[in-house]
């Protein structure tokens, strides 16, 4: 009887799990149809709707299937018209909601793995069917005599397959013509400039450099050992040579900015994906002494490149006391400020300024704060965004720093600087990292077209 009973009792938990389940996805839908209510009637160039999908791509470092937000294309343009209050009002409702149930969904999938096996099986399936779906239009978009980058950034912008990701990021940053024809003749020529460049610049002796210089290039000596400390990969001597010849070529060709610290962590995910077309397996196994001295070359130019033009559309970030940075750390504060107003609120009574902790998130994109891991994927979007990149920066930071928000306001203001600079990621998956680019579009299309919503 107690066995029996016991049973009946299993059975029940299994039947409100399955309940709670589909009252978070009903919950979950209805939120995101809400938001597509909000958005209707505007559609946007090159950009997409939230929508629900069943898998992200899966990354060369995260191989789990999850549910989470995606986006699906629209082909009109932005109407810049104004909105009211009361739609940015049902805008944070929304972006909590999603935020919330979220939450919820992922602890529910925990406690109930092993009811609902079958539903993972299928939503696998599904996965890869999507997957292979979005892999053939990628295949079908770069196999063409000309690639069409608008589409390209499209498909781009909700991530690359890995092994694809070294030609997408050329393409998308310019570097590489969409021309096929011309594309292998252009990368030889750069990667032969680059070296002309290395011979000229850093393979002479300092003789033959001025004080300024020396200065420069044992600055950036002492930063290459720091560069993503926690990854063994970049401890290797030979990838911080390779980091140092970058670096020191970039700062004495781009006299205007120079050195600055936080640029020697933007080159990492440059070098990781253009090494991954020589390098098999996981990123811990990989080893420079197992490349030839020409391959290493073709590397290093293509990141030398590749950061040229990333940092050409955000020159201003590096100049002089980094205005660049200093005018998007004041548009976040007021971006938040019209998100959320209870955190902006507390974190002014505090005394915390948003330089304090927001403008390493600027100087290094997010690199410091997010698994390294996620970062090649997080800079699918960043590149797919191509000029507009350093304002959807604001975007994406808000919706960041706005994952704890309910956390933020209950902390005094020593608590919420130790908190901020350690921030909780270490754990995050791919999906985490999709929920704050999805509020961050969201954002993005309600706010960038009225900007007396983020006047003072």
């Amino acid at each position: 009887m107690m066995r029996n009973s016991k049973t009946s009792e299993e059975l029940n938990n299994n039947n409100n799990n399955n309940n709670n389940n589909s009252n978070l996805d009903s919950r979950f839908n209805q939120t995101l149809r809400n938001v597509q209510g909000l958005l209707q009637g505007r559609s946007f160039p090159g950009k997409v709707l939230l929508t629900r999908r069943s898998d992200p791509l899966n990354d060369s470092a995260s191989t789990e299937c999850s549910t989470d937000i995606g986006r699906s294309y629209s082909e009109n343009d932005l109407e810049a018209d104004e909105m009211d209050k009361s739609l940015e009002h049902e805008v944070q409702n929304a972006a909590k909601a999603i935020n919330n149930i979220t939450l919820h969904k992922s602890k529910s999938s925990t406690s109930s793995n092993d009811n609902t096996s079958s539903v993972s099986q299928r939503t696998t399936m599904g996965a890869r069917a999507t997957d292979s779906a979005r892999v053939m239009k990628f295949k079908k978009e770069l196999s063409g005599l000309s690639v069409i980058l608008e589409t390209l950034r499209e498909l781009a912008w909700s991530g690359v397959p890995p092994y694809m990701r070294p030609n997408v990021w050329r393409l998308l940053l310019g570097y590489a013509p969409p021309n096929s024809d011309r594309r292998e003749g252009v990368l030889t020529r750069k990667r032969i400039d680059y070296l002309e460049c290395v011979s000229q610049y850093y393979d002479i002796p300092d003789s033959e450099r001025s004080d300024d210089e020396i200065s420069m290039l044992r600055q950036i000596a002492v930063d290459c050992p720091r560069t993503v400390p926690d990854v063994t990969f970049f401890q290797e001597e030979r990838v911080q040579k390779s980091l140092e010849r970058i670096l020191y070529t970039w700062a004495i060709r781009h006299p205007a900015s120079g050195y600055v610290q936080g640029i020697n962590d933007l080159v990492t995910p440059f070098l990781i994906v253009f090494l991954s077309e020589y390098l098999e397996g996981s990123l811990e196994n990989w080893s420079m002494l197992d490349l030839s001295p020409e391959k290493i070359s073709n590397v290093e130019a293509d990141c030398y490149w590749c950061l040229s033009k990333l940092l050409d559309g955000m020159q201003d970030h590096y100049t002089f006391a980094q205005p660049g940075i200093q005018r998007l750390v004041f548009k976040l504060k007021e971006l938040v400020r019209r998100i959320d107003e209870p955190v902006s609120r507390h974190m002014e009574e505090q005394g915390l300024e948003f330089l304090q902790f927001a403008f390493r998130w600027f100087n290094c994109l997010l690199i410091r704060e997010i698994p390294f891991r996620l970062v090649t994927r997080l800079w699918d979007t960043y590149l797919a965004e191509g000029d507009a990149l350093p304002d959807f920066l604001v975007y994406i930071f808000a919706s960041f720093l706005l994952t704890w928000s309910d956390k933020l306001q209950k902390l005094e203001f020593q608590e919420m600087v130790m908190f901020l600079q350690h921030l909780p990621t270490e754990n995050w998956t791919i999906q985490e990292l999709e929920v704050v680019l999805s509020r961050a579009y969201m954002w993005h299309a309600m706010f960038n077209s009225c900007p007396s919503h983020l006047a003072s």
